[in-house]
This record gives structure tokens, sequence and C-alpha cells, in this order.
């Protein structure tokens, strides 16, 4: 849209129409307050037009799971089929390395071949890492590993690692399957993209629901679960990686006669090796992001230590477990980056000696054995003594009774401080606002921004939350999860912008980021539980703490790439560092702190979803009470609001950013 030249004192300027046409959708928006009486349906979606989405999706669950019949079998053979086929690796590698191999059931079963040994596998873990890169790597991996056993968390971290085992490598072939799929076919690439988008938006409850319905309570389902949710970084990866392999590499597998199948497998998949290996490192991380809501359907181990902890107000305990998911997934996260980046060995003298060939798995194999063997005659091989374990559990309820006896007051004239002043009345006001009002500007926010397709996008998926009848609890969603990310971009931008100026506190940082993404979002919930109790404040604490990485790594980021040309040339002009700072770095790495911004977003509605849990009144409690009562529709209904919410902010952002660097000249 053109700019409109107008002649004000004299003097011609350029006015955007956009302006006059939001001048007039605000006043628009106030007409709406003079005749609320008049138009009450405005303010309030009439029950009578609700469309009944949530139970036509319960009933086709039903449908799905009673009456549905292939022939040859029905869907729910099928479901009980594909469980099976999950359960019976889980139940082998369980038994390596948790349970043992045993005959027969429950009491009266009898081990007839134990576990591995928690020696054996510290060592193994030393021996990956230092295959993969060197010792230090090995020694953080044993080091990780020999906390599990000293703080006696072995055995719930084995259980943890048995689903993880079977999870990843299932998420990652149906990852590479779905992504050459849609590299090879464009138009299963249409369909496939906005699927993946939903799935990577919707929140993670709202997979449980009809994954519960379908395949029962255990930890089959749990794996399920954990397989959907992990499984679209994969794909997207596959996708990304089959595109950048060179064309020389490609010409030259045509020149040596490879068909389509051995295109595929022995010239374009090898090429895209190192990519490939990152969306495998991404799949570890979010199946051990899912260890504690997948226990809430049978999962057990450190995620069930962690929400049991959580419902009986233990933080003592919740830490350590936390302490243990967190360092399982450092060890697994370096690990799996390591063999990414490993190089590839070159060519070698093939000997007949399998020592020499495979010397790290011969060594792993002996020791097993060795250790085995051992585990016989003293039992503190094969299993860490009792009488050893320390805990730190006493300490941290200690300092969490302290603070509450010293600082009660403070922490809660604070809390309310800030519910008086600043929530409630957002809130409230959010919840006075016309949904028509808001439907309108978020369609006229997406036609400015992208054009008249980004419009009509962001305007339906905004009108379907009104449709379906959860406006009112998306109004109370966006409310907390914009105070969060507004205070999370108010102290994680100046994190940002000072480690970006700053060599030795941006390596501080990182190491403090990195350890912020890998801890498990239940452990946010402990601390802020137990000195602020349950309630929106104790949750908005929560989401902060969890959604600031983004805006810290992004606006880090943002201004180390900005130019070097275009600080010299202010330094040039003789602009002092606060001035390079204000009109030459931040205004250039705008967009991507906005990126960041967005991705706090992202975060901070993953995390909106969980703090259900401490009594929040959002869309994320409609997904628990779906879960709690094994409504399928009701879940769906409410998780698809939040991804729409997501999406919204998402387009939004995206497009604002795009513009913003096309304006800067900037890729």
């Amino acid at each position: 849209m053109t700019a409109l030249t107008l002649s004000i004192g004299g003097r011609e300027r350029q006015v955007n129409p956009w302006f006059f046409i939001w001048i007039a959708a605000i006043g628009i928006a106030v007409g709406f307050y003079f005749l609320r009486e008049a138009a009450p349906w405005a303010f309030k979606y009439p029950r009578g037009w609700i469309i009944p989405l949530r139970f036509w999706i319960t009933d086709f669950v039903k449908w799905l799971l009673n009456g549905f019949d292939l022939g040859l079998f029905t869907f729910k053979e099928l479901t009980r089929s594909i469980s099976w086929l999950v359960e019976q690796p889980y139940d082998m590698v369980r038994s390596l390395l948790a349970d043992g191999f045993k005959e027969g059931q429950g009491s009266d079963a009898i081990e007839v071949f134990p576990r591995v040994s928690w020696i054996a596998a510290v060592i193994i873990v030393a021996m990956m890492g230092h295959f993969a890169r060197d010792w230090k790597l090995a020694a953080l991996g044993a080091a990780c590993f020999f906390y599990l056993a000293v703080f006696g968390q072995w055995d719930s971290a084995m259980v943890t690692l048995s689903s993880i085992a079977i999870a990843v490598p299932f998420g990652v072939v149906g990852g590479i399957s779905l992504g050459i799929l849609g590299f090879r076919s464009p138009f299963f690439r249409a369909i496939i993209s906005p699927v993946l988008d939903l799935m990577q938006t919707v929140p993670v409850f709202a997979y449980l629901v009809p994954i519960l319905i379908l395949f029962g309570f255990g930890p089959v389902s749990a794996m399920i679960a954990t397989i959907i949710y992990a499984m679209p970084p994969m794909v997207r990866v596959t996708m990304l990686a089959l595109k950048q392999v060179p064309a020389e590499v490609i010409e030259f597998g045509r020149m040596a006669g490879c068909t389509t199948r051995q295109m595929m497998w022995k010239v374009m998949i090898p090429s895209a090796k190192p990519t490939l290996m990152v969306g495998f490192n991404q799949v570890v991380m979010l199946s051990l992001n899912m260890v504690i809501i997948a226990s809430m359907i049978g999962a057990g181990g450190l995620g069930f230590d962690v929400l049991n902890a959580l419902k009986r107000l233990r933080i003592g305990e919740g830490i350590e477990a936390g302490v243990a998911i967190t360092l399982l997934a450092i060890a697994l996260d370096r690990l799996s980056q390591a063999i990414a980046h490993k190089a590839q060995p070159g060519h070698e003298v093939i000997t007949r000696n399998i020592w020499q060939r495979h010397p790290y798995l011969m060594g792993a194999a002996g020791l097993l054995v060795v250790t085995w063997g051992l585990g016989v005659f003293f039992p503190s091989v094969q299993t860490y003594p009792e009488s050893l374990h320390l805990t730190t559990g006493t300490f941290w309820d200690g300092v969490v009774k302290w603070i509450n006896i010293n600082f009660f007051n403070q922490l809660d004239g604070m809390k309310n401080f800030l519910l008086l002043n600043a929530m409630i009345p957002i809130k409230r006001f959010l919840l006075s606002l016309p949904w028509v009002v808001v439907v309108g500007f978020v369609t006229l926010a997406g036609l400015q921004l992208g054009g008249w397709r980004l419009g009509v996008l962001v305007g339906l998926l905004a009108l379907f939350i009104v449709v379906v009848g959860q406006w009112p609890k998306s109004m109370i969603t966006v409310y907390l999860c914009g105070m969060a990310v507004f205070i999370a971009g108010c102290i994680g931008i100046p994190i940002g912008i000072y480690a970006a100026l700053n060599d030795r506190f941006h390596r501080f940082i990182q190491v403090v980021v990195d350890t912020l993404q890998t801890l498990p979002s239940f452990v946010y919930l402990m601390p802020v539980v137990m000195l602020f109790r349950v309630g929106d404040f104790a949750a908005l604490l929560a989401v902060i703490a969890y959604a600031i990485t983004p805006a810290i790594r992004y606006t880090d980021h943002g201004i180390r790439r900005v130019p070097p040309h275009l600080i010299e040339a202010s330094i040039a002009a003789g602009c002092t560092p606060l001035q390079i700072l204000w009109k030459v770095r931040l205004p250039m790495a705008l967009p991507e702190i906005m990126l960041g911004i967005n991705q706090t977003i992202m975060m901070a509605l993953s995390m909106l979803v969980i703090t259900a849990l401490v009594g929040t009144r959002d869309l994320g409690q409609e997904v628990y009470i779906a879960l709690t009562k094994a409504d399928s529709g009701r879940g769906l209904v409410a998780g698809l609001c939040v991804a729409f919410i997501a999406i919204i902010a998402d387009r939004l952002i995206n497009a604002w950013s795009v513009k913003r660097k096309a304006e800067l000249g900037l890729d």
C-alpha cells in the first residue's frame, strides 16, 4: 500500500495509509463499548453459536476404538498390535538396564540373568565419550552417571534411559522416512508442513489424551506419545539436509549409474549425515523433555519421581530427581553432539583381528562379562550399596523452610503488589475486550505485515478460538503469556546485550543458558510453589524462568551479527559506545531480537499448559482436565487453541522480521 502525501503547514509529508486504517479500527472498537447493551454478543459469544467440535472429536475417537472394523481386524486390535510392537524391544532393554531378566511374574519372579552393572554402565559411557571426542567428554559422561548411582537415582534413571533407548530409534527412523517422502514429493511436503507446525505447537498434554484412550495406561503409551512429540524436528531436518546435498555429489552419483534407491541411500543420506545427526540430537533432547509429562500415563522413572515430589511438596526429593534428569540430558546431549561432529575415518588397512577393528565394542563386551561375573560374588559391583547413598533433600527442604520463615512477609508483599497492581487489572482488561475487535485487530495486523493471505490465516485462527467456546480461557492464556514474555524480555534482552559486548560474560552466560534449557519444565514449578504457593503468580514466575533463554541467546547472537563495517563507520563518525549501541547495534539486531521474543512466546505457551498443575485457569487447565477425564475432544480442542495462539504470534512476528530485514538490507 503506497504512502499518501499530505500538505501540513506548507510542507508535504508522506503518511502511511495504515495509520488511518488503524485509527478507524480503534474508533470502531471504542464504539462497541458505547453499544455494549445493543450488541452483547460482541462481548460474550452466545452459547448457542458454539460449534460442538470437542463432542464430535470425542465421539469419533470412541467410534474408532469400538466401531471401526477394517475387515481382518478392528482398529482396537491395530492399536494393540502397535503397542505390542513397541513393548517387545522396550521390555528387552528395560530388563537389560533396569530390572534384570526374570522368569515368572510379580513377587514370585526369579532372576535368571542380572542387569548391566552400574560400574560397567559408567565405564561404557566414559568409553563412548572418548570414542566420540576426548577424555574431557569421557569424564563428563562418567561423572553424570556416577551421580545417578551415588544419589540413589540409578534405578529410576535406567527406567527413563530404557524409554529413551526405544523412543529415539523409532523417532529417528520415522522422521527420516517422512522426511525422504517430503523431499521427493512436493504434494506431500505441502501437506506435512502445516501438520508439523501443529505438532510442534500443540501442548504436550494434548498428545496424551487420545493416546491414553487408544493405547491404554502404561509405559508403552508414554513411549508412543514421546515418539510422536519428538519426531517433527527429524522430519524437518531430513528435508533440509537432503535439499542441501551439493549438486556435484548428486551428479557424481548419476554418472556412476546409481538407481533412485541407490542415489538416496548410498549417496545423499551419507552426504547429509552431519545435518541428520543434528536432528538425532533434537530427538534425544525432546524425548528427555517428555519424560516427566509421560510419567502421568505410566512411564515411571525419573519423571514419576519429580511428579510425585511435586504432588507431595517434597522439594528436596524433586530437586534431586530433577538434577538427575538434567545430568542425564547433559550426558546424552554432549555425546550425541560429539558423534554428530565426529570426523569420518579415512581409508585404513582392514585387519582380521576383531580387537583392532572394534576396540571400544570389544572392550565394552569384555567389561560386561567381567562385571556380571564379579557381581555374583560381590553384590556392590552389580548394585551401588544403599548404605553409601548421599542425599541433599534435607538441605533443600531446610533452605525453603528458612526462606519461608524469614522472608514470608517480603515475598507475600511482592506477590500481592504485582497481583493487585498489574496482573489482575491486565487480566480484567483483556477479558473485557470484545472478541470481534480482537479478531479484527489480528486480521488487520496480518494484512499489514504479510498481505491478504496472512491476514485471512490469522483471522480464521482467531475466529476458531471464538466459535469453539474457548475465548475467555484463551484471553487468560494471552494475559499470562504476555506478562511472562514482557518480563522475560525486560530481563533477558539487557543480559543478552551485555553478553554480546563482553566475551567473558558471554562464555559464562552460554553455560547458564545451556543448563537452563536442559532442566525439565516441572523443576521450575517446585521452588515457586514452595515460596509462593499455587496461583497465577507462581505460574508466572515459572514461565519466566523457563522461557527467558531465547531472549538472551537471540539478543546476544543478533548484536554479534551486526556487520563490522557499520560499527567502524559509526566510530569514524565520532559516535560514543552508547550511541553505537542505541543507534546502530540495536536497530540492526532488532529483527533477530524479535525472533528471540517469538521463541520466548512459544516456550511460554508450552510451559503454561504445565502450570495448570499449580492452579491457573487458562487453556492449560482445560488440557489437564481433559487428561484426567480421558476426554480426547476437550483436550484436542484446547490444545488446538493454544497452538493457534502460537501460530498467530509466530506468523506475525516472522512477517514483521522479514519486512524489517528487507528495509535494513539484511539477508
